[in-house]
Order: structure tokens, then C-alpha cells, then sequence
């Protein structure tokens, strides 16, 4: 697209780097808007993958702008209409890969233990005031909502229930008392609305899925702790690279969320 954008300027025009680099992003962006018109793709999807074609745009502007000097215009046009035809194919088909990350938080807190791990097993309902997650609300994905737990130890169920109909069923995997606790996550993709996330970023979906949770509560002196919370999570797509960046930051946001919330609850 970025190629087209300037391989069919005027040659005056492309003395200009800033008309090289800027011009290719208005296909990208009426592109952006006719697939969320049509509803191909939710807007938070794009936000996300948007730095990654305004880069490419203006990269084909650039060769575009490049090959224009050549009077053999068929030919070179006829290549860039073809390529994406070409290649992806073979991108859905060796270029995807699934692999594993993890997003950690702390937090200091300053109370006894055993309060702190009252509120670490089961989280009563968090009021939408309370919610300082603010990357996951601008994207406007589900909200944390409570925990609950039906008894401490290793094969506990645990539900974590999001808002939008989101829940994630946790069966804990390890358990040492007001120490560390691990539990695996499964969220099961067809109890999620349809409304509530972009397919692509369905947890349990294609793409990206939730492993395993764990809190650590390590003593740093009198009524004083810092709680760990890391998850590991996977992604499956062509470019896990960038896409995991985005990941780790939204997985980050939720559990400082909740991690600030417990802090708030065991000081007060």
C-alpha cells in the first residue's frame, strides 16, 4: 500500500522525505476505518498493530518512491500487487510459532501476613472506583470483578470473574501457607460473549492463552512483605516478537491492578 501511495506521485512531490514517510499512512488509515466499519477488526486490535503498518507503509513508500525514476512502471507494479498474494500463504503456514512469556509484578505491603493472604486466596468485589488499570480500560477489555476459592491447598478451584461474562477457572497446583500459591488457568473461549474481545485476543482462543498464575509472599521484616504475582501466557502468531510486547504490558496492568488493590485492603 505504501508502495502504491507514492510509486504513483508526482515526481516533484517525492522531493519531499516528509511526503515520502507520511503520505502512505492515509491508505492505512482509510484501511483502519473500513474494516471497522464493516466490523473485520476491532479497534483496539488496530491500535495495537498500527506502529507496525505505519513502519511497513512507509518503508514501500520509500521503495516506491525509489523505483518511480525507472520508466518500467508495469512491470514493478505489477510485483507489489502480486507479493502480498505471494507470500502469505506461506507466512500462515511456516510463520507462526507459539510461544511462551511471562509477566511479573511486586508490590510492597506494610501488614501481617495472614491479612495479606486472606486477601491474596479470595478477592472480594472490586468497585469499578477502585480499578487502577488504567492500559486495559483504555482498550476497553473486561475488568477484574472478584475471586473466590473454595477451600486452601493443592487441587482448590478458584474462579476469577472479570466483567463482560469474562472467567477464568484456576485449579491450584501448589500451596505453602502464607507463602506461595500456583494455579493453572484455563478460560473456555465459547462462555466469553462474542462482544466482550476481538477474536484475536480471545484468552483460550487461536492466538493467546493464559497458562498458570502464582504469588509469592516474601518477608522483609515486622508486618513487612512484597508480594509477587507473575503469569506465563502464550502467543501463536507471525510476529510473537512485537505482539508479546503488548501482551506482557496488558498482563502487567491486570495483575498490578489487582496487586494495588491488595495492598490498599490489607493497609487499610
Amino acid at each position: 500500500m505504501g508502495y502504491i501511495s507514492t510509486y504513483f506521485s508526482d515526481v516533484d512531490s517525492l522531493k519531499s522525505k516528509a511526503y515520502i514517510i507520511f503520505v502512505p499512512w492515509i491508505s492505512i488509515f482509510i484501511f483502519f476505518l473500513i474494516t471497522m466499519i464493516t466490523k473485520l477488526e476491532g479497534w483496539a486490535c488496530w491500535l495495537m498493530v498500527s506502529p507496525l503498518f505505519l513502519l511497513a507503509s512507509s518503508i514501500g513508500g520509500y521503495i516506491g518512491a525509489q523505483f518511480r525514476k525507472d520508466k518500467n512502471k508495469k512491470t514493478y507494479v505489477s510485483i507489489a500487487m502480486l507479493l502480498p498474494f505471494l507470500l502469505a500463504p506461506i507466512e500462515n503456514q511456516y510463520a507462526r510459532k507459539q510461544e511462551t512469556f511471562k509477566a511479573y509484578n511486586s508490590i510492597d505491603i506494610h501488614a501481617p501476613a495472614e491479612k495479606i493472604w486472606g486477601l491474596v486466596t479470595r478477592v472480594s468485589k472490586i468497585n469499578e472506583a477502585d480499578d487502577t488499570g488504567w492500559l486495559n480500560k483504555a482498550l476497553g477489555f473486561p475488568r477484574p470483578v472478584e475471586a473466590v476459592l473454595n477451600y486452601e491447598g493443592v487441587g482448590a478451584y478458584r474462579k476469577a470473574i472479570f466483567t463482560n461474562g469474562l472467567a477464568f477457572h484456576e485449579t491450584v497446583t501448589a500451596y505453602e501457607h502464607q507463602k506461595k500459591m500456583t494455579f493453572d488457568i484455563k478460560a473456555h473461549p465459547h462462555e466469553i460473549p462474542s462482544t466482550t474481545l476481538d477474536e484475536h485476543v480471545v484468552v483460550g482462543g487461536e492466538f493467546f492463552d493464559v497458562l498458570n498464575g502464582t504469588y509469592e509472599l516474601e518477608e522483609l521484616g515486622k508486618d513487612h512483605y512484597r508480594l509477587h504475582l507473575y503469569s506465563h501466557f502464550t502467543l501463536n502468531t507471525t510476529f510473537n516478537f512485537y505482539a508479546s510486547v503488548w501482551a506482557k504490558w496488558i498482563m502487567k496492568d491486570i495483575q498490578q491492578n489487582i496487586l494495588t488493590v491488595e495492598k490498599k485492603r490489607a493497609e487499610s
